[in-house]
């Protein structure tokens, strides 16, 4: 009963939430209007107080990738294009030999976040390919020899695992799972759905990702909030803002983290062996407030949402709020600034990674809109040091912005993996490829 708690208490309050429109990171509403009576209380050290009249709708422009252009990465790495041609790439999974799966969804019927100037990425906007495509790279160089399709006929799926010989894939309204052999390069096999997931209504943030215990008897799902501030009520946000723990049958489910509000990226710390989370917070307090985050993430926590931001303070907009609850709220480990979309997360692992980038997380930040200057469009790095945050935040993957002012960029970062190989995966949806980023001394 105590792993459920927090959720009973943000339901309770959730019913008297006012009926306005809001906002999250992938559609654009109209900011809700600021509850006058109420003052911004508690700011920690750092934080600007928040503006109820911020309303900065700053939609990049994107270009698509010139043949002579591609990201930047720091020394003694370089960049390749693992794969091109793709729909929308969301996230990668790495399978035991060495194939890559890719997983190409799309946003459905939602608002713009961005201008797609190459008519036929434009003319997706509201489609999704909806398939797992499988790359293959023989000779370990960084650049995929082959493609085929793995698996079609899903429901914007974006999560993968693999435990054994079940293969589990997180569509947005349900986790299905599949048979797979080492060297499968298709399942031909209907899936057989172990659990319902949430995603009537809005369903603002449709991704949910899938993460295996290390023990291989548990799975993670991330399931972010339908909304920016719960501000469509108690009914639109059952499950949500959560990470949810089940058994590998989708039994025995239960509340291992919540009021997160979009906890997309996730993984275990290889030093200390705790689950990790990126979250992309909330909206419409101003171009430097609520800075998405970087956290551990401890089992029955509440993290905030949607009373308060970053521990204490307190959300002006948000009536009826539960002091008890908030004053519980983990303050996150690390800010990442607002408004970046800090989507994907990945640890650095092996011994195959130049030293400066061996101890630490690499954190896929896809970007803003709800900014008057673009913020995000990289990947970064948080050192560590003995399993915890150590250092400033570094940029690791540029050269997606080509101009802030005008905010015109040539893709989106939005996932990140780490390869054995030390070779680093970032998947850009918007400019449809895959990127290797390679480290030069392997």
């Amino acid at each position: 009963m105590k792993a459920i708690l927090p959720v009973l208490a943000i339901s309770g309050s959730l019913l008297l939430l006012n009926n306005c429109k809001g906002d999250d990171d992938e559609d654009n509403d109209v900011p809700p209007p600021a509850d006058q009576g109420q003052e911004a209380a508690g700011l920690a050290d750092g934080l600007p107080v928040p503006n109820v009249a911020h309303d900065a709708r700053t939609l990049s422009k994107v270009l698509g990738w010139p043949a002579d252009k591609k990201p930047v990465a720091p020394a003694g790495f370089e960049v390749k294009e693992f794969a091109g041609g793709l729909e929308n790439p969301r996230n990668t999974y790495a399978l035991p030999n060495g194939d890559i799966l890719v997983v190409e969804s799309n946003t459905k019927g939602k608002g713009p976040q961005e201008e797609n100037l190459d008519p036929n990425k434009a003319a997706r906007r509201g489609q999704s390919a909806d398939r797992i495509t499988i790359l293959r790279d023989t000779n370990g160089d960084g650049v995929s020899d082959s493609r085929a399709l793995f698996l079609s006929g899903l429901n914007q799926p974006f999560g993968i695992a693999l435990v054994g010989e079940q293969l589990f894939v997180a569509n947005t309204d349900s986790l299905m799972v599949f048979p797979y052999k080492t060297g499968d390069v298709v399942i031909n096999f209907a899936g057989r759905k172990i659990l319902d997931l949430p995603a009537g209504g809005y369903n603002n943030h449709w991704t949910r990702n899938l993460l295996v215990s290390p023990d291989q008897t548990k799975l993670y799902i991330s399931v972010g909030s339908a909304s920016n501030i719960a501000e469509h009520g108690l009914t639109e946000e059952t499950r949500r803002a959560n990470i949810l723990q089940v058994n590998l049958d989708g039994s025995g489910e239960k509340v291992f983290a919540s009021g997160l509000r979009n906890p997309v990226g996730m993984d275990w710390n290889p030093e200390t062996g705790e689950l990790w989370s990126v979250v992309n917070e909330r909206d419409f307090l101003g171009d430097d407030l609520v800075p998405d985050f970087l956290t551990s993430v401890k089992e029955n926590s509440f993290y905030g949402w949607p009373y308060s931001y970053f521990g204490q303070n307190l959300d002006p907009r948000v009536p009826n709020q539960n002091p008890q609850l908030v004053a519980a709220a983990v303050v996150p480990d690390v800010p990442l600034g607002a408004h970046t979309a800090s989507l994907g997360l990945a640890f650095a692992r092996g011994e195959n990674l130049p030293d400066a980038w061996d101890e630490g997380a690499f954190i896929a930040q896809h970007g803003s809109w709800n900014r008057t200057t673009i913020a995000g469009y990289k990947v970064v790095f948080q050192p560590f040091e003995d399993g915890k945050p150590s250092g400033a935040l570094q940029d690791f993957l540029t050269g997606f912005v080509v101009n802030a002012a005008t905010a015109e960029v040539y893709g989106r970062p939005v996932s990140v993996r780490v390869l054995d190989s030390g070779i680093i995966l970032v998947a850009d949806d918007s400019g449809d490829k895959v990127w290797s980023v390679v480290p030069l001394a392997r």
